[in-house]
Formats: structure tokens, sequence, C-alpha cells
């Protein structure tokens, strides 16, 4: 008969059970109150001011309103109706074709004068420069454009005397289809710049003097200094000024407004002028927000694309 060994029954352990989280101090909770009353205003102004005026502009798209009648439910025809309206689709265009013109030329301007200022120059120049430069953009744009509208004026003009003394004949600026869309662009850029120029400054003054003195030992100089390493720095830098520059140039109103009142025809109209004059003018709301909803996903998508371009070339220190 053999002998069964029984195995030894282990006692279970107890399970140690997880320790309380530690409530927070008096101190702490202090803090997190404090911390919430400091951001209230902003979460607020937020709410008030960004997503209550978007939720209600994408449920007046969906209706007829002229602010006398009650608003009666439209569905999807005010976009129906935008789509097949000649002039929105112009305005559409023109948008566009202003974004890529003007924001090119501004980062373009802006640029060259910030490295032109970062370079060998006394401190109180470049303070001067730098106020000089920033001071239009404190203006009011209306203001600038009705002074404008009189440099550009083809008869009596400063812009046409100017050009008349190397002997060329006035320019029609502003009643020509072929140069007023140049002329609202000159404008623009001239009060806009100024942004993107002390933006450019700060992000050079960031940049190591160590990398530019290395560069210059391999033999780099100049423009290939230049292309090889200070905008591969300041790609970031020029990621921020073309994405503000891009949703400003977007909502453009002011210049060619005063300028040319969206003309000479419809070469100078604007989706945010096409809003203006449907719902104040037209007392057309329900169409007016279904063209700013466009614009509003027109923003979003080209913003979204930049910075999805932007993992290519923007280097990160």
């Amino acid at each position: 008969m053999t002998n069964t060994q029984i195995p030894a029954v282990r006692p279970q352990q107890p399970v140690a059970e997880a320790a309380p989280a530690p409530r927070p101090s008096a101190r702490e909770r202090g803090t997190r109150l404090l911390a919430a009353l400091f951001l209230a205003p902003t979460i607020v102004g937020i709410v008030i001011f960004t997503v209550v005026p978007i939720v209600g502009s994408i449920v007046l798209s969906l209706f007829h309103w002229n602010v006398i009648d009650s608003p009666t439910f439209a569905g999807a025809a005010n976009y129906r109706e935008m789509v097949n309206d000649s002039t929105v689709l112009v305005s559409f265009r023109n948008t566009l074709v202003f974004m890529v013109l003007a924001v090119a030329l501004q980062l373009l301007i802006a640029l060259t004068l910030a490295l032109a200022v970062n370079g060998r120059m006394p401190v109180w120049l470049r303070s001067v420069f730098r106020s000089a430069f920033f001071f239009p953009l404190i203006l009011s744009a209306a203001s600038i454009s009705v002074v404008m509208k009189y440099l550009f004026n083809q008869d009596f003009g400063l812009v046409n005397w100017l050009l008349g003394l190397i002997g060329i004949a006035p320019v029609p600026w502003l009643t020509s289809e072929n140069s007023a869309m140049a002329a609202v662009i000159l404008v623009y850029v001239w009060q806009q710049f100024g942004f993107s120029f002390l933006l450019f400054v700060g992000g050079l003054n960031n940049i190591p003097k160590e990398i530019h003195e290395a560069a210059s030992l391999d033999g780099a100089t100049g423009l290939r200094k230049h292309l090889s390493v200070t905008l591969p720095l300041l790609s970031p830098t020029l990621l921020v000024a073309s994405v503000v520059g891009i949703i400003n140039a977007l909502q453009v109103f002011e210049q060619p407004y005063v300028l040319t009142n969206g003309g000479p025809g419809d070469s100078t109209r604007t989706v945010v002028m096409v809003i203006y004059e449907t719902a104040f003018e037209q007392l057309r709301f329900g169409e007016a927000s279904a063209v700013g909803v466009l614009l509003f996903v027109l923003v979003m998508a080209v913003t979204a694309l930049q910075f999805r371009l932007s993992r290519r070339f923007v280097h990160y220190q």
C-alpha cells in the first residue's frame, strides 16, 4: 500500500488594498480656486464672443430671416443658393488670390527688413526702425485706407505724381481691374507687415550666435548662411507668422471696402464684403450666415493644412 502525499495548501495572502488618494490640502484647494477665478473671465469671454456666435451662425444659416419677419426654416437652401451665386464664387476666388499674394509679400518684406535691422546697427537706430515699422499696425485700417485712396488717385494722387517724374504715365490704380487688386494688396501689406517683422526680429534674436560663427568657420557666407542656417532655425517663427497672416488675409474687409468698394465690377470684392452686403444691405441674414460658415470652414482647413505641412519644414532647436 502506497502512501499518498497530500500537497500542502499555502494560506492565501490578503490582497493589499490601494491606499486612498490623499485629499488636497487647504492651500492646494485655495490655489486651484484662485487659478479658476483667473481663468474664468477668459473662458466666459471665449464662450460668449466666440463659441456662441459660431453656433448661432450655423443655426441661422439654416433659416431665412430678414430681421423684420419671423425666421423660416430653409434647410440647405441657403447653401445651394450660395454655390449658384456667381458673386459669392468670385469673392472666394478674389480672397484666395489676395491671401496668397498679400501673405507672400508681407512675409518677404518683413523677413528682409528683420535681417537688415538685426545686422550691425546702433541700438538706438534699431529701436527707431522697430517702432516705425510697427506704427502702421496700431492705426485704424479704415483711416489708412481713406488716406491711401487719395494717394492712389489717378488724377492728383502722390503715387502717380512720383511716377510722372520718371516718365511713367498715370496709372488708374483704383479704377482698373488690372491694378485695383494690386493697390489693395500694397495698402494691406504696408499696414500689416509690422507684426511679422517683430516676430522675425524676436526669432532672430533667439538664434544662438555660436551657430552663425560655426557656419562662418565652415565657409558659409551671405545668402548661403541665411538659407542653410537662419531659415531652418527661424522656421517655427515663420510658421506662426504665416498662420496669423493667412487667417487675417482671409478676413480682409476694410481696405477693399474703402479703396474700391469691391470694384471695378467684382474684381476686389472679398468674402467678408459679401457677408456684410448680404446681411446689412439686403437683410438676408440666413444667406450671409451660410457664407460665413463656409469661410470659417475654409480658415480651419487652411490652418490645419499648414500645421500638417509644418512637420516637414519646421525645425525646432
